[in-house]
């Protein structure tokens, strides 16, 4: 059976990553791939989608996933930095933390 002190940490670290993921919404990340540019929050949200008038029709596709793949690898960094830091600020053990335990 879990320690009162265990289930209040879990507590705790549910409150914090409700927290972080209201933040996440507000961050916003972008990347363009020529004149297609792309918005995401790093919730991995599309907030919207740019595309300027003198790109050609047939390059579209390509350059809108190259671009939606960039931020979407960007809100992911930024998300797990962020969760990275709550799980640090509370005692868990985070990658960087992890990496000497397999040595």
């Amino acid at each position: 059976m879990a320690s009162f002190s265990k289930l209040k940490d879990m507590f705790r670290l549910q409150r914090e990553a409700k927290k972080v993921k209201k933040e996440l919404r507000k961050i916003q990340v972008e990347a363009e791939a020529s004149g297609v540019k792309v918005v995401v929050t790093a919730e991995m949200e599309i907030m919207f989608i740019e595309i300027q008038p003198d790109v050609p029709r047939e390059k579209i596709p390509g350059l809108l996933t190259d671009a939606l793949n960039r931020a979407l690898k960007k809100a992911q960094v930024v998300s797990s930095e962020r969760m990275q830091s709550v799980m640090g600020e509370m005692g868990f053990p985070t990658d960087a933390g992890m990496r000497g335990m397999g040595q």
